[in-house]
């Protein structure tokens, strides 16, 4: 499975005071996340742009670009979604990005069965939630914890779950 080399991490919705800054909406587990980063890229990956300074206001990331020093120039920018390069992100052992997760087939650890293909992820506070598309059209919802979910190997494109009793009502 072909990993996008850019990932979508926010977008730029409106300025924010009068020295060109933009406000970003964030897409990403928390807006601190963009506090990382020197250089984001528009316009899906081709387009780098530094960054002079970024800080958090209210659950968004505020940013100075270089070279935007009004609203007018900062204006321009508004409904661009910004990227990060995968290889400027450290990530932990067992975390991964949602972009990689959707389209992964999901099988019983056990039996091999396969369930479907998770088609969306919601976070919830206490843990991620998995959505898992069935042949037959139906969804079902599994909690990303470790009882449930026993392996993920991304390059391989498959999830090995093991379901909690009653998790798939129509199952056992």
């Amino acid at each position: 499975m072909a990993k996008k080399q850019y990932l979508e991490t926010g977008k730029i919705v409106t300025t924010h005071g009068i020295k060109g800054e933009v406000k970003v909406y964030p897409w990403c587990d928390t807006p601190e996340f963009l506090l990382d980063f020197d250089v984001f890229y528009l316009n899906k990956g081709k387009t780098p742009i530094e960054v002079e300074d970024c800080r958090i206001h209210k659950n968004m990331a505020i940013l100075k670009l270089k070279g935007v020093d009004t609203v007018e120039e900062a204006v321009k920018y508004r409904n661009q979604v910004l990227y990060v390069d995968r290889d400027e992100i450290l990530l932990e052992e067992g975390e991964y990005f949602v972009q990689d997760l959707i389209g992964l087939r999901v099988l019983d650890a056990d039996s091999g069965k396969e369930y479907g293909k998770i088609v969306d992820v919601s976070e919830t506070g206490a843990n991620d939630v998995y959505h898992i598309a069935f042949a037959d059209g139906s969804i079902k919802l599994i909690p990303a914890i470790k009882d449930v979910v026993i392996h993920t190997d991304i390059e391989a494109g498959v999830m090995e779950i093991r379901p909690l009793r009653g998790l798939f009502d129509d199952e056992d």
